[in-house]
């Protein structure tokens, strides 16, 4: 008997949170925000918030000011794209030596195609790898297409896994909201509400047409097929080019001497150069990142004079790099990147 082919839905819990947390472990079990600077006087939104701090009603997308007034005891910190994106790099490297087709879907997620007869072994399997390459808790959904994949997540979530299918579909899905399916938000669920279309099962039982002539030829109809749990499986495996290699160190006494934050900065640039030599690509530009205390982070960064995997010029960079900083406060982080040229076709 042949084995069954699943798509599995990786999802990384409250991904951009745990990685600050992860950073500052003093940090854990506290409501965590994180978006723009990190200040909440200025015009940013949150980019992600901790499950303690959504307890308060923090989403992303949410001002900052508004996350400030309903949690004022919450800690907000600022974005740090370059750091999500090497963790997530670190993460889908961990999912790709799994036999699965890895299809990226961004930061924090991506589809997995699998020929298995035990999904749930498999999906276990890969939540353990990866806390135990990265410190981070994920949740897979399984299923028979992406979007039943998709949802499952969010019934596994969080540190869980999930089966949605369609042999479980109408008893998981027939009476939620049209809102809980994957492509339709708040909007288009009260437009459907409108047109006495409240369930899941209301959708899947209206008539092709309606839909067509209330949303469109081609909307109205989808609509109705993802009511029914229909949805594509194929999983496409995305090329994946490292774009920077990075290190960073956070310390638990905070330094003062501008002698300590050139050493810790020069062991990093070594550090970062041997990740360059093993992945066989020259760097191109090397940047410095200061957090000084208590949350206030600096980046600054140099474009080599010509792509090199050298260790004595990469660090002989980040120290030019470092000189762009003012070291009058305390530091309590220090990270070297190394980015690599972009490749254009």
């Amino acid at each position: 008997m042949s084995a069954t082919a699943w798509v599995l839905h990786f999802d990384l819990d409250q991904f951009i949170a745990a990685v600050e947390i992860a950073r500052h472990p003093e940090l854990r079990g506290r409501p965590v925000v994180v978006g723009g600077t990190g200040d909440v006087t200025e015009r940013a939104v949150v980019a992600t918030a901790s499950y303690e701090a959504r307890e308060f009603g923090i989403q992303s997308g949410m001002p900052l000011r508004t996350a400030a007034k309903r949690c004022p005891e919450a800690v907000f910190l600022p974005a740090d794209a370059p750091a999500y994106e090497e963790v997530s790099e670190r993460v889908m490297a961990v999912l790709r030596e799994f036999p699965v087709v890895v299809e990226v879907l961004g930061w924090d997620e991506a589809f997995l195609g699998a020929v298995t007869d035990e999904p749930e072994t498999l999906a276990a399997d890969v939540r353990s790898a990866v806390a135990e390459r990265t410190g981070l808790s994920s949740s897979v959904g399984i299923g028979d297409n992406k979007l039943r994949a998709k949802l499952a997540t969010g019934f596994g979530k969080p540190a869980g896994i999930f089966r949605l299918t369609q042999e479980n579909w109408w008893d998981v899905m027939a009476e939620r909201p049209t809102d809980a399916l994957w492509g339709i938000g708040r909007k288009t669920a009260k437009k459907l509400a409108e047109a006495g279309l409240h369930t899941v099962l209301d959708l899947a039982g209206a008539s092709p047409g309606d839909l067509a002539a209330r949303f469109g030829p081609r909307l109205g109809p989808w609509y109705r097929l993802l009511a029914g749990g229909i949805g594509d499986a194929e999983v496409t495996a995305t090329p994946w080019v490292a774009k920077s290699r990075s290190r960073e160190t956070t310390f638990q006494q905070n330094l003062t001497d501008p002698g300590a934050v050139a050493a810790e900065v020069a062991t990093l640039a070594q550090r970062v150069a041997e990740d360059v030599s093993e992945e066989g690509r020259p760097a191109a530009r090397v940047a410095v990142k200061v957090r000084f205390a208590p949350f206030l982070t600096h980046t600054h960064s140099v474009t080599l004079p010509e792509p090199t995997a050298d260790a004595a010029e990469i660090e002989r960079a980040a120290g030019t790099v470092l000189a762009m900083f003012e070291l009058t406060k305390p530091v309590r982080l220090l990270g070297v990147r190394a980015e690599f040229p972009v490749v254009t076709d």
